[in-house]
């Protein structure tokens, strides 16, 4: 690598904000000697172009000895960022390779058949005559031959081993502050229904210990390996038991996998095992004398060994960019790397602190047993939201589908339902794209879209983050690491997903959004994650508010569209931003709250008290 070319490899005509001075804080990085360099860099900062700039400092065919690796990987685990490098014109030599299963083969007949269904994937010695042309190899063959290839974190784990896809000299990983949740994530073993093709034939044993759980794992890895030999046998597979037998392989890898790394007395990884009631899955649990066990999970927790060979061993130096690697430590330990050999960049925010601004209308707490009192608070609060935002787009985080149902009723009820929009798990990314689409300011109720979501501009104006998105504490990960003691680890990862939420309608230094908060738990996690709050995101919080909303009246909240008597989407009536000077339930109050006092929380009260949620 030579991070003396930083500069002349960054892709832009210009610069813009604080770019040069973090291209030139992560040459000295590397230039020092680290092996892996931290970018925290804040939304607006381009990342993307960043990263390209480190991706063209990477060693070059020729330059040393053939053994040398050269070249550079550009990886990111959300598709929407791969999708936004491939449309960016400065990033036209991110050259992007993606799975067999998003390209279609090319052959008159099979125009509509994804590659990985292919008849050069269904017939033994198949030998296509326009292989040459295939849309998936001849993007692999691009990726693997240039300088620089693009790919989401799953396909990057998924080639290490290849032959194709070998060690490069610098990887760069964009939105890496959940590196080590994708790794557990990913070599994650789910045995049920859905993920064993011959699961109605298999006698599942009740497993009720780690040990059990690998010696049925064993016994079920030569049971896949003779079902597929099986199938390799045959000449010709249908399209059904081409993914049969790729879910075949895919299934013993995993399972060999688990096998050997908890075996291995080296290995850091501690496994846990969830099996759910047979019942679950059409069963019924055997007699008394021979039980028979449901569904399995499988589970890592900090799986190093794993990114040690589907990440480290895959470069020699390393750029992660993210605006929420929090704590430099903390991310080091979780993903298995020498806090000592790596550096951390920070990168100022260049958005003015004004623009981006947070309220808080907390309405009390979402935790499972008080969400019933709370909801229809949040609720009420939301219509005089619209009311003081009758023409501008808003965003509600609802966390989960339990509350974007509540929700949804509770505003039908109010008489605003033809002002808000929802979507169901299906149809997740067609209701977005209408949204976007649409000139109305209508109201998006959303689910798990804190991440990986641009809405820039009049897109979206204002949104609401109506629960504290608290890891599920029935999660058996979470719940061990929560037994010994890892509270930091939990509050550091809520404060991580709201400070991704609300860089959503924020998106340019010019831009301007406003973030409410309804849950009272945020003003709690705030407190206990202050240490590891990035100093920008701390001049928001201490700058939060008790906004000046109008008295509830579902009627104006309508005012600004088709349904209250308007044609479309006029000139913006509403303000900018909230103003202080009353409490958001109307009652009356001091206007700017401090971090301290806007508190709920005992100070003799229990942690999990306030967080336990079991929500899927």
């Amino acid at each position: 690598m030579n991070p003396e070319r930083i500069f002349e490899e960054f892709p832009a005509p210009s610069y813009r904000g604080t770019q040069e001075q973090a291209l030139r804080d992560v040459r000295d990085a590397f230039a020092a000697g680290n092996d892996v360099v931290l970018v925290r860099a804040p939304t607006g900062s381009g990342k993307s172009l960043l990263a390209r700039a480190v991706a063209g400092c990477a060693r070059r065919a020729g330059a040393g000895d053939p053994s040398d690796a050269t070249g550079a990987y550009y990886t990111t685990p959300q598709v929407s960022q791969l999708d936004d490098v491939a449309a960016d014109d400065l990033l036209a030599d991110l050259n992007v390779i993606r799975g067999k299963s998003n390209y279609t083969c090319i052959l008159p007949e099979e125009r509509e058949t994804p590659v990985n269904q292919a008849p050069c994937v269904r017939e033994r010695g198949y030998d296509c005559s326009v292989k040459h042309r295939c849309p998936y190899f001849s993007d692999r063959a691009i990726a693997s031959n240039r300088e620089i290839a693009a790919m989401t974190l799953a396909y990057f784990m998924q080639t290490a081993g290849s032959d194709v896809f070998r060690k490069r000299d610098v990887v760069v990983v964009d939105e890496a502050h959940g590196l080590a949740e994708w790794a557990e994530m990913y070599a994650t073993i789910q045995l049920g229904p859905r993920t064993v093709p011959f699961w109605d034939d298999l006698r599942v044993p009740e497993v009720d210990s780690i040990e059990r759980a690998v010696r049925y794992a064993e016994s079920l890895a030569g049971t896949c390996e003779r079902r597929k030999d099986d199938l390799l046998a045959q000449d010709s597979l249908s399209p059904a038991e081409v993914r049969e037998r790729d879910r075949l392989q895919e299934l013993i890898g995993d399972l060999e996998w688990f096998v050997s790394d908890f075996r291995d007395p080296q290995s850091p990884t501690t496994w846990l095992v969830d099996q759910s009631d047979p019942r679950s899955s059409g069963r019924d649990g055997g007699d008394g004398d021979d039980p028979q066990g449901g569904p399995l999970t499988i589970k890592p927790m900090s799986p190093e060994k794993y990114l040690q060979h589907t990440v480290w061993d895959r470069g020699n130096k390393f750029a992660l960019l993210s605006a929420t690697i929090l704590n430099k430590d903390a991310f080091c330990r979780q993903v298995g790397l020498e806090p000592d050999r790596v550096a951390l960049v920070d990168v100022d925010h260049t958005f003015p602190v004004e623009n981006r601004p947070l309220y808080d209308v907390t309405q009390g707490k979402m935790t499972y047993d008080e969400r019933d009192e709370t909801t229809p608070k949040i609720a009420r609060t939301i219509v005089r939201l619209m009311q003081h935002h009758p023409d501008e787009k808003g965003l509600i985080h609802a966390h989960s589908y339990d509350i974007q149902d509540r929700l949804a009723d509770l505003l039908s009820d109010f008489g605003v339902g033809d002002r808000v929009r929802t979507h169901d798990r299906d149809g997740r990314d067609a209701a977005l794209d209408a949204w976007k689409a649409s000139d109305d300011p209508d109201v998006f109720l959303s689910v798990k879209m804190e991440e990986a979501l641009d809405l820039k501009g009049d897109l979206c104006r204002w949104q609401v983050i109506c629960k504290a998105p608290f890891l599920n504490t029935g999660d058996s990960r979470v719940a061990h690491r929560l037994e010994e003691g890892q509270w930091a680890w939990y509050y550091r990862t809520t404060l991580r997903t709201v400070i991704q939420a609300c860089g959503r309608v924020v998106r340019a230094p010019d831009d301007y959004g406003a973030t409410y908060l309804a849950d009272s738990s945020l003003l709690d996690c705030f407190e206990r994650a202050r240490t590891d709050m990035p100093d920008w995101f701390a001049a928001q919080v201490d700058r939060m508010e008790r906004p000046e909303l109008p008295p509830f009246e579902p009627r104006a909240a309508l005012e600004g569209t088709d349904a209250g008597g308007r044609s479309g989407r006029g000139s913006r009536t509403g303000s900018r931003t909230a103003t202080s000077g009353s409490n958001a339930d109307g009652s009356g109050g001091s206007g700017r709250s401090s971090r301290s006092s806007g508190s709920r929380r005992s100070s003799g009260s229990s942690p999990l008290a306030d967080v336990w949620d079991t929500d899927e």
